[in-house]
C-alpha cells in the first residue's frame, strides 16, 4: 500500500489542526502557574481548579463519544471542542477574577472532552486495521511537534518580556485559531444511524461498558492499571528540579522529551502496524520501567537527557498504539463511545495516580515513587502480554 493512501487528506488536516492547537496549548503550560500565582491563586487552589477541569474533560469524553456515535456525527464535535478550547484559554487572561478563571479554565478542558472521542473516530475511519497505529502515530507526531514550537514559543517571548503573561496568551489565540479554522477543511463521511435511536444520557458510556466486547474490557483493564501508576509528568521535571537544576533547564528537558515523542512516533506506528501492536506496546511498557527505575537514583545532567531520550520513545510506542489498539477491538459503529469511555476512565486514573505521587513523594520521597510505579508496570507488561491482539 503506498503511504499517500494510508495518510488521507483528513489525516493530514486534522494533524494540522492538532499541531496549531498543541502549540498554543503547550504555548501556555509553562506559565500557566505563575500566571495564576500573579493573581492571587495559591497552590491548593491551583491543585482544586486543576483536578476540577480534569474530571470535567474525563467525564465528558465518555458522554460526547456516545452522543457522536449516536447521532452518527463526528465533524461539529471536533470543531465546537477545538473553538471552546481556545476562546476559553485566552478568557482566562480577561478577568483576573478567581471564579471567572475556573469556569474558563473548565471551558478548555470541556473541550477537549467534547472533540477527543470524535476526532479519534475520524483517525480510525480514515485508516484499515493494519494501517491504524501509521495513522495514529502520524498524527500524535505533529501533535507533539505543537508540544516543541509551543514552549520554545514561550522561553523567547519570557526571555524578552519576563512576567508579561497576559500578552503570552492573546499570542496562543493565534495558533489557536488558525487550528480551529483548518477544521472546516475536514470532509466528514456522515454515518447512518438508527430512526428511533434513544436519547443519549451523560453516564451512557458506563453502560457500554457493561455490554462491550471481552477483549476491549481486558485491554483496557491494562491500560488503566498502568495510567494508576503512571503519575503526572511534571514529577519527572520536579525530580530535575529537585536535583538543584534551574528552571530554564527544567524546560529544555520537557522540549527535548516531545521532540523525541514527534520524532518516533511515525516511524513506530508503522512498525507497529507491520509486526504487532501488542508487541510494540510492551517493549513501551519496558522502556518506561527503565526510565522509572533510572529516575529513582538520577542526578547527573547526562542521565536525564538519556532517561528523558528513553521516555520520548516509549510515550512514541504506547500513545497513539493504544488508540490503534482499541478502535480494532470496539465495534466499528461505536469507535467514538468506545475511544471516549477508554479516556474518561483515563483521566480519572490519571488524577488518582497524580494525586497518589504527590501524596508518596511528600511522606516517603521521590525514589519510593519511581520504583514502585516501575516494579507495578513490569506486572502490567505481563498482563498485557496474555491478551489477544486481533
Amino acid at each position: 500500500m503506498q503511504r499517500a493512501k494510508i495518510i488521507s487528506r483528513n489525516v493530514i488536516i486534522l494533524s494540522l489542526v492538532s499541531l496549531f492547537n498543541d502549540a498554543s496549548s503547550e504555548m501556555l503550560i509553562p506559565v500557566m502557574p505563575l500566571y495564576l500565582k500573579s493573581i492571587g491563586f495559591g497552590i491548593v487552589l491551583i491543585g482544586v481548579l486543576e483536578g476540577f477541569a480534569e474530571a470535567a474533560a474525563g467525564l465528558s469524553k465518555g458522554y460526547f463519544g456516545s452522543l457522536s456515535d449516536n447521532t452518527g456525527r463526528r465533524l461539529p464535535f471536533v470543531q465546537l471542542g477545538y473553538l471552546l478550547s481556545n476562546i476559553s484559554k485566552t478568557a482566562i487572561a480577561a478577568f483576573a477574577i478567581p471564579l471567572w478563571v475556573f469556569f474558563a479554565r473548565f471551558g478548555d478542558k470541556l473541550g477537549k472532552g467534547i472533540r477527543t472521542g470524535a476526532r479519534d473516530a475520524i483517525l480510525s475511519d480514515e485508516a484499515t486495521p493494519e494501517t491504524k497505529a501509521t495513522v495514529f502515530g502520524f498524527n500524535k507526531a505533529l501533535d507533539t511537534l505543537g508540544a516543541v514550537i509551543g514552549p520554545l514559543s514561550a522561553l523567547i517571548y519570557l526571555h524578552y518580556y519576563p512576567e508579561n503573561y497576559r500578552m503570552l496568551f492573546l499570542i496562543a489565540f493565534v495558533p489557536g485559531l488558525i487550528a480551529v479554522a483548518i477544521t472546516l477543511l475536514v470532509k466528514e463521511k456522515r454515518k447512518p444511524v438508527a430512526v428511533n435511536q434513544p436519547k443519549t444520557k451523560f453516564f451512557d458510556f458506563i453502560n457500554y461498558w457493561k455490554n462491550s466486547p471481552p477483549i476491549y474490557k481486558k485491554l483496557v483493564i491494562g491500560l488503566l492499571a498502568f495510567t494508576l501508576f503512571n503519575s503526572s509528568d511534571i514529577f519527572l521535571l520536579l525530580k530535575i528540579k529537585e536535583a538543584g537544576y534551574s528552571d530554564s533547564a527544567v524546560l529544555i528537558m520537557y522540549i527535548f522529551y516531545n521532540m523525541v515523542f514527534a520524532l518516533f512516533s511515525f516511524p513506530v506506528g508503522r512498525i507497529a502496524d507491520k509486526i504487532s501492536k501488542k508487541t510494540v506496546f510492551i517493549m513501551g511498557l519496558f522502556m518506561f520501567v527503565l526510565v522509572y527505575a533510572g529516575m529513582a537514583y538520577a542526578n547527573a545532567e547526562w542521565m536525564f537527557f538519556t532517561l528523558f531520550f528513553i521516555y520520548g520513545i516509549y510515550a512514541a510506542c504506547t500513545d497513539g498504539v493504544a488508540k490503534a489498539w482499541i478502535t480494532n477491538v470496539c465495534e466499528k459503529e461505536k469507535t467514538a463511545t468506545a475511544v471516549g469511555t477508554y479516556t474518561a476512565f483515563q483521566s480519572i486514573a490519571t488524577l488518582i495516580a497524580s494525586s497518589m505521587a504527590g501524596i508518596i513523594w511528600f511522606s516517603l520521597g521521590a525514589p519510593v515513587i519511581f520504583l514502585a510505579s516501575a516494579i507495578v508496570v513490569l506486572g502490567v507488561a505481563v498482563y498485557v502480554g496474555r491478551i489477544r491482539e486481533v
